[in-house]
């Protein structure tokens, strides 16, 4: 056999996989992709083109440009009182994406056990098996809002778990942590001496209480890599940079496998993104409040047609139900496809706790959603 075993028993991306069916389809209202619609901010733009014309377009050090580093650490500190030195405790990434795969190779050995989430973003659970990790999954229940709590935590605890991957506010479902939900999770990590991979990435599209990071938390600062970027709050998924923080010795370890694999992030992005936290804040803030909007409106709608739909804390997505339906996940958003050419994405993508629900994306124009709404209304009445 000339592929690798571990590879080979990985399944494809749920939603690149289901996306597939949607190329070459025309009129079709897209919801199901979690990128910005938004441009991102000129003012980012037009420092990354100026970079060009002074001839920034060499690589940078491994670890990233130091004038991007500080600029997280000055930044972290004066949001969240949260200090991390930019030589020692921040590494630049190629997106989130690469934080991930980094952080679990960096601090998994061959069958150590890893606790991830059911239902949670796609990528959590192969890139764990590919660094070698033995997968336990934390199924969450809708009754608790697919949260994680102290108590089902520690049904899933045994000898051997040495990491958690904690996503918030969460892809798919939405939802967040507030501080005191926080630090009766964290009791439990300091009390199992777990290392918590804390990926924030939707942190400034929190609505309802502000976000608080697990790192900001007493006693998590040493046993958390928090992850985060530039890709969701300043509508720049595509110039693809990220960045961890946490303990030196784990970052020095990440910082040896991207030096080998990645080397470093685009520098023209790394320019923008600190254009980014110098002068986009408004943007940002605008942006934000355009998803609030939406987000209230997409709640409302769904519910209004029969399709439970709780209130997402974060993100752009909504998570409803279907279960009235007796459809599958996989068979309705196939249906709702080629019956009324909207594109959500199956639940079953994110686990099979999301069995029952499909994702949908606000982050699409009003326009968009107020017709994909009466396209989805028009499918229930027909086929349901």
């Amino acid at each position: 056999m000339k592929i690798s075993k571990v590879v080979e028993k990985i399944k494809p991306s749920g939603i690149r996989e289901f996306f597939d069916l949607v190329i070459g389809m025309k009129d079709v209202i897209s919801l199901g992709v979690g990128e910005p619609d938004f441009v991102t901010p000129w003012n980012i733009c037009e420092s990354a083109m100026f970079s060009l014309e002074k001839g920034y377009t060499s690589y940078t050090s491994n670890k990233g440009l130091y004038e991007l580093r500080f600029a997280i650490s000055r930044y972290l500190k004066n949001k969240f009182s949260l200090s991390y030195n930019p030589d020692h405790n921040i590494l630049i990434t190629t997106g989130v994406s690469e934080a991930v795969d980094l952080a679990l190779r960096a601090i998994l050995n061959h069958g150590d056990k890893i606790l991830i989430p059911d239902p949670s973003y796609v990528s959590y659970d192969p890139v764990s098996e590919l660094a070698g990790g033995k997968v336990i999954t934390v199924k969450t229940s809708e009754s608790d809002n697919f949260k994680l709590t102290p108590k089902l935590l520690k049904k899933y605890i045994s000898k051997g778990v040495k990491a958690i991957v904690l996503n918030y506010p969460a892809n798919p479902t939405g939802v967040s942590y507030p501080k005191k939900e926080l630090m009766a999770l964290s009791r439990v990590f300091i009390d199992n001496d777990l290392i918590v991979i804390s990926d924030e990435i939707y942190d400034e599209l929190t609505y309802d209480f502000p976000h608080t990071p697990l790192a900001a938390l007493p006693g998590m600062k040493q046993r958390t890599i928090y992850l985060n970027g530039f890709s969701k709050t300043f509508a720049m998924t595509g110039w693809r940079v990220g960045y961890a923080c946490g303990p030196e010795e784990i970052i020095s370890a990440m910082t040896k496998i991207h030096q080998y694999t990645m080397l470093c992030a685009p520098v023209m992005g790394q320019l923008g993104a600190i254009e980014a936290l110098r002068g986009s804040a408004k943007s940002a803030l605008e942006m934000k409040r355009e998803y609030k909007r939406r987000r209230e409106f997409i709640v409302s709608k769904l519910n209004e047609i029969g399709l439970y739909c709780a209130m997402p804390e974060g993100t752009f997505y909504v998570f409803p139900s279907i279960k009235n339906t007796g459809m599958g996940s996989v068979d309705f958003a196939k249906g709702l496809l080629s019956k009324e050419k909207v594109a959500v994405v199956p639940g079953t993508a994110f686990g099979p706790q999301g069995e029952g629900h499909i994702r949908i994306a606000y982050a699409s124009d009003m326009d968009n959603l107020k017709e994909a709404a009466q396209r989805i209304e028009h499918f229930l009445k027909n086929n349901v």
